[in-house]
């Protein structure tokens, strides 16, 4: 009897230890990071592993719960380059773990709200990062290309070049317009800022080694 009452003693003990360590960040706590490897819609394709470190101590009722140089890995979910007037290159990045300094590693559920690049780029509702559309520069190009058309074309042909001029003017600048890659990317530094989209259970039992 004696025996079944230590066994269950420290079974009891072993519990208590376990629950005193479970930690549970809210949704919505921010994570920053700095990107280690570079990220593009030029290079990078769906799939692609990422990782970064946390620059910021992510604290919990005055604990430590994630420290400075803890490692966030993921992976890249969308890349697009689009070449038409509409639309943005977009990079889609997926966090999916964190990994503490003495090797825990823990589910992460976060999405990215936001990041040090900056020049006509945001990050939509859905932490998808966009590059910059295309911008006045190509819109005065596309003005000049269907002027300068209109003005050879009535130097040849009169009033009816003039429109026949245009047409080809435009079309031409819009060609080239198109073919025009617009490129996003997130260089290795960048510093990203991550919201955690659940809360975050930190136990022993949903770490791993």
């Amino acid at each position: 009897m004696k025996k079944v009452v230590s066994l269950l003693s420290v079974v009891l003990l072993a519990a208590g230890a376990m629950a005193q360590t479970n930690m549970s960040l809210p949704a919505g706590t921010a994570v920053k990071v700095k990107l280690e490897n570079t990220l593009s819609t030029f290079s990078s394709k769906s799939g692609d592993p990422f990782s970064g470190r946390v620059t910021e101590a992510v604290v919990l009722d005055g604990k430590t719960v994630i420290p400075v140089g803890a490692t966030v890995q993921g992976r890249v979910t969308k890349v697009t380059e689009p070449r038409r007037i509409a639309g943005k290159p977009t990079i889609g990045i997926f966090p999916e773990t964190v990994v503490l300094p003495n090797g825990e590693r823990y589910i992460l559920n976060a999405t990215l709200v936001d990041t040090s690049v900056r020049r006509g780029t945001d990050v939509n509702t859905e932490g998808q990062f966009k590059g910059a559309g295309h911008d006045g520069k190509d819109l005065t190009e596309i003005g000049m290309g269907t002027g300068g058309g209109m003005l050879v074309g009535g130097l040849i042909g009169g009033g009816e070049g003039v429109l026949i001029g245009g047409s080809i003017g435009a079309t031409a600048t819009v060609a080239h317009w198109l073919g025009k890659h617009r490129s996003a990317m997130l260089p290795s530094g960048t510093e990203l800022v991550m919201e955690l989209s659940r809360p975050m259970v930190m136990t022993a039992e949903n770490s791993g080694q």
